[in-house]
């Protein structure tokens, strides 16, 4: 975890300088996930990076506490919030599981482009089910890693972390996904790709807690 976020505070600032890679499959996903949302909802976002897509979802929502390991990101993300300042909307220091620890204290819980960084894929879905209510929902977008070619994880994501340049990836896949999430107790009620090029490696998982 430490080593995660040492890597995140390194590449904050240049983080937040970067334009989306694929726009329109960001705003698909927004507005899925606005689609999911209600004005009554309690949300946590885990790995929330600069706060910009907490910013976008927070007015429709009671409640979004965003979060992420990295406190660098934390900070540009609250000089966001003070430009755009919003009553419902605050953001946290803290790692996944840690930021998960309350139970049953939300309805929905958000994470994108977060779970193949983990360091404990496992656990961190066990935290997230642990603070959902019963019948809320987990909305995730996760890199595929396992899904491109494989001199990227094999070869080309170890050269560039050995050159401080990667942070560590886990190899998952779409089924490898739905296993964990099955795992941890979720019931996975929805597996889309909202990217618009061809080939699409992030999987929008949507997953209920029973009950």
């Amino acid at each position: 975890m430490l080593r995660q976020a040492r890597f995140w505070d390194r590449v904050a600032l240049r983080y937040a300088g970067e334009s989306i890679t694929d726009l329109t499959g960001y705003e698909r996903s927004l507005r899925r996930v606005g689609e999911l949302l209600g004005s009554g909802h309690e949300v946590l976002e885990i790995g929330c990076g600069t706060g910009a897509t907490a910013l976008r979802l927070a007015p429709g929502v009671r409640r979004l506490h965003a979060t992420d390991v990295s406190g660098r990101m934390i900070a540009i993300a609250r000089q966001r919030w003070h430009a755009q300042p919003m009553a419902q909307l605050s953001f946290e220091q803290a790692d996944a599981s840690t930021a998960a620890a309350a139970p049953a204290a939300y309805d929905r819980v958000l994470a994108f482009n977060l779970l193949h960084l983990l360091t404990d894929l496992d656990r961190g879905l066990a935290a997230v089910a642990a603070t959902l209510r019963p019948g809320g929902l987990f909305i995730s977008k996760t890199a595929c890693v396992a899904e491109m070619n494989p001199l990227v994880p094999h070869l080309i994501v170890p050269l560039m972390r050995a050159l401080g340049r990667a942070p560590a990836l886990l190899c998952l896949n779409e089924s490898g996904l739905v296993r964990a999430l099955a795992g941890s107790g979720l019931d996975v009620i929805a597996i889309e790709r909202h990217g618009s090029t061809r080939r699409d490696i992030r999987a929008f998982i949507v997953a209920r807690k029973p009950g």
